[in-house]
């Protein structure tokens, strides 16, 4: 009965999400309160809650301080050469930037933390997005899907659990598993070219300059094809024309997309113009390289672990906000600007807190997992390693990396030990499902990512999912082709 209420629970919360039926951080809190008393535990429904935000708690301090941090950077103009320079190296070609949205997340994932290779990817991108009138959904599920491959790193957290749950070495797990790693980074990067070359096909032509947001009157620089949506296309018209097709459908994944948000598209557009206006009030040119020290600094000590990353997010904070803005006037409203993102978000992690502590306090996980794994024949005992790796791509998804490498691997691999399949293996097997995990409700990073890039979770499950499924299958293959799984 837990199993069918708990896929049930499941099932509910992404119909409802993903119909925009409830906003997520809705559906988070009422889904699991009424399981809860289906159950018959909602006498306990306050302990369970509490238990679950104890558990977040760190983290949502952590996004709240990293927040503030990284939006007082883009105030100041720490990533305005960045995005320039990124923006010329792509030639205002929007395959380039997807391309490129994949090998910059790809690479900030080195630091082995999700909300911080979010918050980086999308200050640096979403104002070349926003400003080509590309979809932000492609944004959030390419960098979603870079750093689910990466975030198999030993220090990344899912290597580090499956080693301390069976008792292994990280090393001997991680680096076998390297060319299949490489393989599905580089099938998010060849999609990524895919997509971006959709999205050319449909925005039509613009100019550098204009990407850039150069006023009018300077010389007509070199245009940079983005695609041929016809002989005759003008910068103009082709911005109209993404703006219009946008409205009607014309969505880069084959989705349609409201008219509502073509509308916000293009207000959000004019604030990507202040993002990188080079005569905005809170520049601080004289501070570039303090600011980019202490960034240096804060990413180099979050890397070496010296203090727990709430910490160092909330120092690095007060730091930045005092620096740049001596005066407590101005210290109020940079908070006060950034104060939507942060209650979102925050809001968003303990919203979470409420599901994953019905789910797991009620049992429900722990009877899913049971079942699930009783249902597999005997005849499958000696490939569990395959086995596995299917598991991990649902299970990730479902639940926490905690629950799942504490809870569910042990079981899998004492299975995978009576038909002759050593730990290392099933180690290895449970890693392929990351590259959808990162895109999991049960995500505070993701959050972070959706909340930034102000696209709604929904949009995003419904464009990532099958292509993050499908990026696991892709690393799963390559480990059996190499006879790592």
């Amino acid at each position: 009965m837990l199993t069918i209420l708990g896929f049930g629970m499941i099932a509910t919360f992404l119909v409802l999400i993903m119909l925009k039926k409830m906003s997520p951080m809705a559906a988070l809190v009422i889904v699991p309160a009424l399981f809860c008393v289906l159950v018959g535990k909602g006498c306990h429904l306050g302990d369970y809650v509490l238990k679950g935000i104890g558990s977040l708690a760190p983290t949502a301090a952590m996004l709240m301080f990293a927040i503030v941090y990284f939006g007082v950077m883009i105030d100041v103009g720490l990533f305005d050469p960045i995005v320039r320079g990124i923006l010329r190296f792509c030639k205002a070609d929007p395959m380039r930037v997807v391309v490129g949205t994949a090998v910059l997340a790809a690479i900030v994932s080195l630091d082995g933390d999700g909300s911080t290779t979010f918050m980086i990817t999308v200050s640096a991108m979403v104002p070349l997005y926003r400003r080509l009138k590309m979809s932000l959904v492609i944004m959030t599920g390419v960098a979603a899907m870079a750093n689910g491959v990466m975030n198999t790193l030993p220090w990344g957290g899912p290597t580090a659990r499956a080693a301390t749950a069976l008792k292994l070495d990280a090393g001997d797990i991680f680096v076998p598993m390297i060319p299949a790693l490489a393989v599905g980074l580089l099938f998010v990067i060849g999609l990524a070219y895919v997509l971006g070359l959709r999205e050319r096909k449909r925005l039509g032509v613009l100019t550098l300059e204009q990407a850039l947001g150069r006023p009018d009157g300077e010389p007509e620089p070199e245009q940079a094809l983005i695609a041929s949506a016809g002989a005759g296309s003008t910068a103009s018209g082709a911005a109209s024309e993404a703006v219009a097709g946008s409205a009607s459908g014309a969505a880069a994944d084959g989705h349609t997309v409201d008219a509502g948000d073509a509308q916000a598209g293009s207000r959000e557009d004019d604030a990507s113009s202040e993002i990188l206006d080079p005569r905005r009030a809170t520049l601080r040119p004289r501070l570039y390289w303090f600011n980019a020290a202490l960034t240096v600094a804060l990413l180099t000590l979050l890397i070496c672990q010296t203090l727990p990353i709430p910490v160092l997010f909330l120092l690095g904070a007060a730091i930045a906000l005092t620096v740049n803005f001596p005066h407590m006037p101005d210290q109020k409203a940079r908070i006060a600007a950034h104060a939507e993102n942060v209650l979102n978000v925050s809001g968003m992690v303990f919203a979470a807190a409420v599901f994953t502590g019905v789910l797991t306090g009620t049992g429900m996980v722990e009877e899913m997992a049971r079942t699930v794994v009783d249902s597999v024949p005997d005849a499958m005992g000696p490939h569990m390693g395959l086995v596995t790796g299917v598991l991990s791509i649902p299970f990730t998804y479902f639940m926490s990396n905690d629950g799942f490498y504490f809870g569910i691997v042990p079981i899998l691999a004492e299975a995978g030990a009576a038909h002759g399949v050593s730990p290392l293996e099933i180690a290895r097997a449970s890693l392929v499902g990351q590259a959808l995990h990162m895109s999991s409700p049960l995500v505070p990073a993701v959050y972070v990512l959706v909340g930034m890039a102000k696209v709604e979770f929904g949009d995003h499950t419904r464009f990532t999912v099958k292509w993050a499924a499908l990026t696991s299958l892709v690393v799963l293959g390559a480990g059996m082709l190499f006879g790592i799984i």
